[in-house]
């Protein structure tokens, strides 16, 4: 894909189609606003589905649990050969090429970040001396999303280690064609927060969660907060990996992390960036410089990465103390809508609430200044929304996929239609595959929200058009489809004619060849 192809796509003037008609998927949920398509899928159809040769074809094992969404090329030279490549990055900090046709067992390469004296992050901590089953375990690695610059051959990854006693989180450039580190790679991630030189990020603190995002020739890490540590976005020059811009959520208060369920920033077509962020310090409403549990809308313009526009929920500070974050699931950007509200982003909220914002004008504090508000799932929402045809999907805590159709830019009261399957906590973060505005299909990876052990993944496939129609459950052959142990936060990739699944010890392939 061309570096204009994720804009035009965002504008509504060209699908996110590679040379040839082939489908890249290089970054989180498909496309830079977020909204999870992939509408140049010609070969996977709902009466494909409904035909019953869909299956597992393959599985890939790895060394660690894939918590980053599998990402892929239909053309990459290895080997003296070209073949479509799927890429997944473990939490043990390896990065893997699979041959995606599942024609080749063994990866076409691998490329480990350990060494000697060189290990993942442990999950323990002096204030966690266990593992949290419902957290992560049992290391950090590599956990976001990585990002592909299609243009250079280069997949940039974040990998969390523990080198020689000292905590380090780098970013690297890899060669897709054979995973060795372009030059200048790798590079710590250091930073302080601009107006407060007191305020350094701690590599022991800020987890890295968030997926990449490359924009305009920059690589954007955001970073999570833990414990008394902060957020932050932080730019890298996709060239050279020096740093540029540097924006702390919080500079002169705690937390405010930026991990939105491993979702990637958005990108509206004026290239500002959109972040949502955790508890934390807030005090923008009295002209601080701190903006925890808020939406934002950065320029990144000069690679100042200054806040343009905002939005907080009603009662921050309260909320921020109970450990309701706001950025508890992405921000996603739908294509411009009819009526008084043309550019609007949704945002899922740990109480279920389902939050409506114009970007023009996002509204500051309160939650009547959004453009509309509602429950849209009582057990919560951790997970990002997905977008279709006029359609909003869901799929929240011991919940049902839900659609709801637009009119005039504005939500139903309820649900369109919503599935009859439920979907244990984490919920789900859903993919949509189309030929254009034909042949939709909905795909969720349920898991119940362990991170060791725990009960296979399950991929369902639904009818975009109204999702209370199933096509498709990898549980419902006996053995034949069965994942791997579900990762929680878990999003398919679904590129031509195959659906890529990430597990916590195996990539698995679907498609209409098992």
């Amino acid at each position: 894909m061309n570096r204009l192809a994720p804009l035009l796509f965002l504008l509504g003037l060209a699908p996110p189609v590679a040379a040839l008609g082939a489908v890249s998927v290089t970054t989180w949920h498909n496309d830079l606003a977020r909204t999870g398509q992939n509408s140049a899928e010609t070969i996977l159809t709902p009466a494909a589905l409904r035909d019953g040769g869909f299956a597992r074809e393959c599985r890939r094992p790895v060394d660690g649990q894939i918590y980053a969404q599998p990402l892929y090329l239909p053309r990459v030279d290895t080997d003296g050969r070209a073949r479509p490549i799927v890429f997944v990055a473990t939490e043990h900090d390896s990065v893997y090429a699979f041959d995606a046709d599942c024609r080749v067992r063994h990866p076409v390469w691998k490329t480990s970040f350990l060494s000697k004296g060189v290990t993942p992050m442990p999950c323990v901590s002096a204030k966690q001396p266990q593992c949290d089953p419902t957290v992560m375990a049992p290391e950090h690695g590599v956990t976001a999303t990585p990002v592909i610059d299609e243009t250079s051959g280069t997949i940039f990854v974040v990998a969390q280690s523990v080198e020689h006693g000292v905590y380090r989180q780098k970013l690297h450039a890899l060669d897709v064609r054979t995973g060795a580190e372009k030059a200048g790679s790798p590079v710590a991630i250091t930073a302080v927060a601009p107006g407060n030189p007191k305020k350094a990020l701690d590599p022991t603190q800020a987890f890295q969660r968030s997926g990449l995002l490359l924009l305009a020739g920059d690589v954007y890490v955001p970073l999570a907060s833990n414990d008394s540590a902060n957020g932050w976005l932080i730019g890298f020059d996709a060239a050279s990996l020096a740093r540029r811009g540097v924006f702390c959520v919080t500079p002169t208060a705690n937390l405010g992390g930026i991990w939105s369920g491993g979702a990637a920033p958005a990108v509206d077509g004026a290239g500002s960036i959109y972040v949502v962020t955790g508890n934390g310090g807030f005090d923008a409403a009295d002209g601080g410089p701190n903006y925890g549990m808020s939406a934002l809308r950065l320029d990144a313009a000069a690679h100042a990465l200054t806040v343009d526009d905002y939005f907080t929920p009603s009662h921050e500070a309260k909320l921020s103390h109970k450990d309701i974050d706001f950025g508890s699931g992405g921000i996603m950007l739908a294509p411009d809508q009819p009526g008084p509200h043309a550019r609007e982003a949704f945002i899922g909220f740990k109480t279920g609430t389902l939050f409506v914002l114009d970007r023009d004008r996002m509204g500051h504090v309160g939650d009547a200044n959004a453009v509309q508000h509602l429950t849209a799932n009582r057990g919560g929402i951790y997970t990002s929304p997905a977008y279709w045809q006029g359609s909003v999907y869901l799929a929240g805590v011991d919940g049902p996929l839900t659609q709801w159709s637009l009119t005039d830019g504005r939500l139903p009261a309820s649900p369109t239609h919503e599935s009859a399957a439920q979907f244990q906590y984490p919920g789900a973060t859903p993919s949509i595959s189309s030929n254009d505005a034909a042949d939709g299909i909905v795909w969720t990876i349920a898991t119940q929200g362990k991170v060791r052990g725990g009960p296979p993944a399950i991929l369902r496939a639904f009818d975009a058009r109204d999702v209370s129609v199933k096509l498709y459950d990898s549980n419902a052959a006996g053995s034949r489809d069965l994942a791997g142990p579900g990762v929680k936060f878990s999003v398919p990739t679904v590129a031509d004619g195959r659906v890529f699944v990430g597990t916590q010890d195996e990539l698995d392939i679907y498609g209409l060849g098992g």
